[in-house]
């Protein structure tokens, strides 16, 4: 469970991104929904710990993020979607350092970069690699080990067609396995199916959309309606 406290977040004085939020997300696939620059990145940083609010607090299965943040990290997996990694280590080092703060031994970090295709690219350095590269590299890192929690913000973006059936083949496993899934994504089709939850950002608010039409049709009408930004 994550669970939002009441939060807000600023990146200025006065001119909030988020606005006192209040909600759990609960096990299944959640997409969050809304026009760009409503915020929907800035929830997922919050829940993933990357930005802490001004106000209020977000709790992962009951641990403070930033008062707990060792009980509350530990199942959680952060795809951004800017793979925004330390340049100049290599790629078998970002890995080496995940498995240490997820207990994990190293070998976890070789398996992933192998499920990734990356498995012959562990010793360049992250500059080295192309935008498709460090996307990959980011998803390796959220592979390692069993996170209970995952947030992918764009995660289909610069992804081949194989690498894209495996992460939502991926998806498919942490959803059966009782993960929290949350997403956020321009393509919602290979979504949609999935969600059993949206949430639609706007205003500085995460408003609940309720419960999804069982028809394709009409389910992918309603999301993309929210995407768009109307009101259900």
């Amino acid at each position: 469970m994550i669970r939002f406290h009441q939060a807000s977040f600023s990146y200025r004085d006065r001119e909030p991104v988020l606005s006192g939020v209040d909600l759990e997300i609960a096990p299944g696939l959640t997409l969050l929904l809304g026009p760009n620059g409503y915020g929907k990145s800035t929830l997922l940083k919050m829940a993933a710990g990357v930005e802490r609010p001004d106000s209020g607090r977000v709790e992962i299965d009951g641990h403070d993020l930033w008062t707990d943040e060792v009980a509350a990290r530990r199942s959680l997996a952060y795809v951004p979607e800017q793979p925004d990694l330390t340049p100049y280590a290599t790629v078998r080092e970002v890995l080496a350092l995940v498995c240490r703060l997820r207990g994990e031994p190293v070998e976890r970090g070789r398996e992933a970069l192998e499920r990734v295709g990356l498995g012959g690219l562990g010793h360049r350095s992250v500059r080295e690699l192309s935008m498709g590269q460090r996307r990959r590299s980011v998803l390796a890192a959220a592979l390692v080990g069993t996170p209970r929690h995952v947030l992918l913000d764009e995660p289909l973006e610069a992804m081949d067609r194989s690498a894209r059936e495996d992460l939502l083949a991926w998806v498919d496993r942490l959803i059966a396995s009782g993960a929290v899934v949350v997403v956020v994504s321009h393509e919602i089709e290979p979504f949609a199916p999935r969600a059993v939850r949206a949430l639609a950002v706007r205003e500085g608010r995460c408003v609940e959309a309720g419960a999804l039409p069982e028809e394709p049709g009409e389910r992918l009408a309603l999301l993309d309606g929210l995407a768009r930004g109307r009101a259900r």
